[in-house]
């Protein structure tokens, strides 16, 4: 099973834990977020990532998922990068955690592609269908 860890401003990463609780229906295992605040000192959390990475990491691998791309929490990710074994997407998104949750038993490089395709088919522009733009008058 593959580990994630949600690296977000805030309680960011927190809140799209139990959402996707929500959504799924349990509790996952293997999914630690940390909070970054601007009083964070960031090779504080370097080195507590690591530390988390180790604990979630059972041998298939530990996918960081963060928020805004260079933004601190991003850069914390970006030094915990090691290739094949320890991955990073940023822009997280909801449907990219359920994403990442459902099909974390697949190989790292799998799960990647399936994040990715989750955030992009997830953001979708939304009309008023023609039939309720008439009943609306």
């Amino acid at each position: 099973m593959i580990g994630i860890l949600l690296i977000t401003h805030e309680d960011l990463g927190e809140s799209l834990i139990r959402c996707a609780t929500h959504v799924l229906g349990n509790n996952q295992p293997q999914l630690i977020p940390i909070n970054v605040s601007i009083q964070d000192d960031p090779e504080q959390v370097v080195n507590k990532a690591r530390g988390f990475i180790k604990e979630i990491d059972s041998g298939n691998g530990v996918l960081i998922l963060s928020d805004i791309y260079g933004a601190t929490p991003s850069n914390i990710a970006c030094k915990l990068i090691v290739p094949g074994k320890v991955d990073c997407i940023s822009g997280v998104n909801l449907p990219m955690l359920v994403r990442a949750l459902t099909y974390r038993e697949k190989p790292l490089s799998n799960v990647i592609e399936k994040v990715l395709s989750g955030g992009k088919d997830s953001v979708m522009h939304i009309q008023m269908e023609p039939s309720n733009a008439t009943s609306s008058s």
